[in-house]
């Protein structure tokens, strides 16, 4: 099976990543059922990188039918260190324009229908969530979408909804009161599982409209976006590319040893069915024969 080193998920308007060559098409099962399509393999400035796109070809799942562990999971057995997610959202501020790029370091999870952990079963283990995007990945990107020439926000907080209806104008108004940047369906739950998974994860958000309380735009609309995520994705795959040329090798990174210190549960207290569906993330903390 190919393996990268790399991955990229892409959001609503990022269905492909042009560029990568030698493509191949792996299709994988994971404990948690199907990713949502199969991954694409290749070479994009010399390095190996998987492509995914999040809402599956013909973009045919809500943001709640995402099957985030299956796709990270996916991620994680091909090899991936570094989890770059495109994603499309509402401006929350201002001075946040349409074609905007956004680098969040902040989530606010308010979904509430999405499996958010490998874990159970017998086996408890707890993240730190602090920091929920990786630094290191976060700078990278931020250079590279400056390098392209996009008007970009270096950090903020990036409100996930469950959705898929856009927000009320009340509710638009109230997570205004919160201080958000901006606002999502889609990078929450992946964010927690990726740290579970120790993948250092950073967003690309997408700028495509301002929700609904920005009284002197028009209220936010499947037609409004589609017009500007033609303009993002080509942005997209500009500060991709050049992130991709800039990435440090992996190991050592500041999300490689996540759980390290989260799991708790005594290994010999465990069945031997969840630590072998469990081995491709806690083989190096619970060794066991074979593995």
């Amino acid at each position: 099976m190919s393996r990268a080193s790399i991955g990229v998920l892409g959001g609503s308007g990022l269905y492909d990543m042009a560029g990568l060559e030698g493509l191949e098409e792996v299709v994988l099962e994971t404990p948690f059922g199907d990713p949502s399509g199969p991954f694409v393999v290749g070479e994009l400035e010399g390095q190996s990188v998987a492509f995914l796109a999040r809402h599956g070809r013909g973009h045919r799942l809500l943001p709640a039918e995402v099957n985030n562990r299956a796709n990270i999971w996916g991620f994680k057995s091909l090899g991936v260190d570094y989890l770059i997610s495109v994603s499309a959202v509402g401006a929350m501020k201002i001075d946040y324009r349409p074609t905007d790029v956004v680098l969040p370091d902040q989530i606010i999870d308010r979904t509430c229908h999405r499996p958010a952990t490998f874990f159970g079963d017998g086996l408890v283990a707890h993240v730190s969530m602090a920091r929920p995007i990786s630094e290191s990945l976060r700078q990278v990107l931020l250079e590279a979408a400056r390098g392209a020439g996009a008007r970009v926000h270096d950090g903020g907080v990036y409100l996930c909804i469950e959705g898929p209806q856009f927000s009320s104008r009340a509710e638009s108004e109230l997570y205004r009161s919160w201080g958000v940047d901006v606002i999502g369906m889609t990078n929450a739950p992946e964010a927690k599982l990726a740290r579970e998974a120790e993948l250092c994860y950073a967003t690309l958000a997408m700028v495509t409209d301002y929700d609904c309380w920005h009284e002197e735009e028009g209220e936010v609309s499947v037609d409004a976006v589609l017009e500007v995520l033609r303009e993002n994705a080509e942005m997209a795959r500009d500060v991709i590319r050049r992130a991709v040329r800039s990435l440090p090798p992996p190991g050592g990174s500041d999300c490689s040893d996540a759980l390290a210190t989260a799991l708790i549960t005594d290994p010999s207290a465990v069945s031997d069915a969840t630590l072998e569906r469990l081995d491709l993330l806690i083989r190096k903390y619970y060794p066991r024969e074979g593995s």
